[in-house]
C-alpha cells in the first residue's frame, strides 16, 4: 500500500451559493466539484482518500461511492478542525498526506504528484501549493526566506506593506508528514474572532519547532481557484471547458468554434472527427473519426462510430454505428441500436429501437420499441403504436420491407420480409414476407359535391 494519504474538505455548506444544492456537489461540465478532485486523486494511487462531510454528508457519499472513506465533521469548527476527523485513520501511518479543498475542481493529477514530489525531494515537514496572481488583495501572502523556503504566511489583512507587495499566495493546498501534522493539530487554539481552529495555523506551529517548510509554485494560477460563490462557479465552467477542448484539438479534433462547444470530462474523440458550433457531447461518449457532430446537437452517453453525421439533433444513451446519417433535428432516445449505413431523417424520433444496415427513415416518423432488419425503407409519417395505456409492445420489420407513407403500425405485429405497406395503412395483423398489405377505407368521389358546398 502506498505510504502517501489524501484528506479532501468536503463539509461546508458553502452559503454564499445561496443554494440548496451542498457547494462541492455544484457540478463544473455537468460533474459535481468534489467530484473532479476525486478523480485527480484516485490516478495517484493513494493509500487512503479521507473524506470529510458535514453538510449534506449522504448526498456527498452517494456521489463519491466507494472511491473514498468518510468521515464527519459533526460542527464546522474551521479547516484544522475538519482535518483532526481524519486522525483516528491515519495519524499512526507514516509518510505523508495531501489536504486538499472539495472545492478546487481545476487541480489536476499532475499538479497534485508534483507537489508530492517536491515534498519529498526537500525534505520539508510541511509543504504548501502556491502561485503568483496580479492582483493578490484577499489572500495570504507566502513569504520566502533566503534559502527559498517559507518563512511565514501572512493572511492579507495582518501583512505588513512590504509584505502586501509579495504576489505569490497560498492556495489552500497542502502537504505534510502525516504524522507531523497531527502532532501539531493538537497545538493548533480557537483563539480568534470567529473560534474555529485554522489549518494554516499548522504551518507556524510546524515552523516554530525548526522544522522546514517548503513551497512548490504552480505557473498555472486558474488551476487553483477554489468556488465559493456562483461567479467563481462560472469562471470554473469555462476554464474546464477551454482545458478539455484544447486537450481534443491537440488530439486532432476540429472545433470549429471553442467557445461555443461543451465537452464533457468522459467524452472520447478520435481524430479528424468535426465539431460544429453549439454541440453539447456529454457523459461517457465515444466518437469514430471522420465523423461530424453539429451544429447546436447535443449528444449524451453515446458511442457513436466513423464518418457519422449527426446534425442539430438530439442523443441518449445509445449506440450508433459508422457511416449514418441523422438529422437535422432528430431525436433519439435512450436504448437506441443504429447500426452502419443507417439513415434517421428530419424530425424523427427513436426509442429502444433496433435498425439494421442501410436502412432509412428518413422523415416525420415515430419509431419506438422496434426491431428494424436491413435495407428497410420506413415511409414518411410512419409510427409504431407500442402502447396501449399500460404496455409496451415490440413492431418487427424484417430485411427489405417497404412501408408506405402515413402507416400506423399497431404493435404486437412483424412485417415480413421484403412485403409491402400501402401508404395510409393502419396495420394490427402480421403481414406474411413479399406480400403487399392494404388497410384504408375504399376511396369514393361524389361527382359536383365540392361545386354545391362552394354555393
Amino acid at each position: 500500500m502506498s505510504n502517501k494519504y489524501a484528506v479532501v474538505l468536503a463539509a461546508g455548506q458553502g452559503t454564499r451559493m445561496k443554494s440548496k444544492l451542498y457547494k462541492v456537489l455544484h457540478p463544473v461540465m455537468k460533474r459535481p466539484m468534489v467530484q473532479h478532485v476525486i478523480n485527480q486523486l484516485e490516478v495517484l494511487q493513494l493509500g487512503k482518500i479521507i473524506t470529510v462531510v458535514g453538510f449534506g454528508a449522504e448526498k456527498v457519499k452517494d456521489q463519491v461511492g466507494n472511491q473514498s472513506i468518510f468521515v464527519t465533521q459533526e460542527e464546522q469548527l474551521g479547516t484544522g478542525h475538519a482535518v483532526k476527523q481524519a486522525e483516528s485513520l491515519l495519524q499512526d501511518a507514516e509518510g505523508d498526506t495531501l489536504v486538499i479543498c472539495g472545492d478546487t475542481p481545476l487541480l489536476t493529477k499532475e499538479t497534485l504528484q508534483a507537489l508530492f514530489d517536491h515534498h519529498k525531494q526537500t525534505k520539508a515537514k510541511a509543504t504548501v501549493l502556491t502561485t503568483t496572481i496580479q492582483d493578490p488583495s484577499g489572500y495570504g501572502r507566502v513569504i520566502r526566506d533566503l534559502n527559498d523556503d517559507v518563512a511565514k504566511i501572512v493572511e492579507h489583512k495582518d501583512a505588513s506593506p512590504e509584505q502586501l507587495a509579495v504576489n505569490e499566495i497560498n492556495t489552500g493546498t497542502y502537504c505534510f508528514d502525516n504524522q507531523t501534522l497531527f502532532q501539531a493539530l493538537k497545538q493548533v487554539s480557537n483563539d480568534n474572532a470567529q473560534g474555529e481552529y485554522y489549518l494554516p495555523d499548522v504551518m507556524e506551529i510546524i515552523k516554530q519547532s525548526g522544522e522546514k517548510i517548503a513551497a512548490y509554485q504552480t505557473e498555472d494560477a486558474d488551476e487553483t481557484i477554489g468556488v465559493n460563490d456562483r461567479i467563481a462557479l462560472a469562471k470554473a465552467e469555462k476554464l474546464m471547458k477551454k482545458r478539455i477542448n484544447t486537450a481534443h484539438m491537440k488530439n486532432g479534433v476540429s472545433i470549429i468554434d471553442p467557445d461555443q462547444t461543451y465537452i464533457g470530462p468522459d467524452v472520447a474523440i478520435e481524430s479528424d472527427v468535426v465539431i460544429e458550433p453549439g454541440c453539447i457531447l456529454m457523459g461517457e461518449t465515444t466518437i469514430g473519426s471522420d465523423s461530424i457532430i453539429g451544429p447546436y446537437t447535443e449528444i449524451n452517453n453515446c458511442q457513436i462510430g466513423k464518418n457519422t453525421i449527426i446534425k442539430q439533433s438530439v442523443a441518449k444513451d445509445s449506440q450508433i454505428g459508422s457511416s449514418v446519417q441523422i438529422g437535422p433535428f432528430a431525436h433519439i432516445r435512450p436504448e437506441a441500436l443504429i447500426e452502419d449505413e443507417v439513415k434517421i431523417g428530419n424530425f424523427v424520433e427513436i426509442k429502444k429501437t433496433k435498425i439494421q444496415q442501410a436502412s432509412k427513415v428518413s422523415h416525420l416518423s415515430y419509431i419506438g420499441d422496434a426491431d428494424i432488419g436491413k435495407n428497410v425503407n420506413v415511409g414518411c409519417g410512419t409510427i409504431t403504436v407500442n402502447y396501449d395505456g399500460k404496455n409496451k409492445y415490440l413492431t418487427k420489420i424484417e430485411d427489405e420491407a417497404f412501408i408506405g407513407c402515413n402507416a400506423n403500425l399497431i404493435a404486437p405485429v412483424t412485417i415480413g420480409k421484403g412485403a409491402l405497406v400501402a401508404a395510409g395503412s393502419t396495420i394490427n395483423k402480421d403481414v406474411p414476407a413479399e406480400a403487399l398489405s392494404i388497410a384504408r377505407t375504399k376511396q369514393e368521389n361524389k361527382s359536383g359535391y365540392a361545386k354545391k358546398i362552394k354555393k
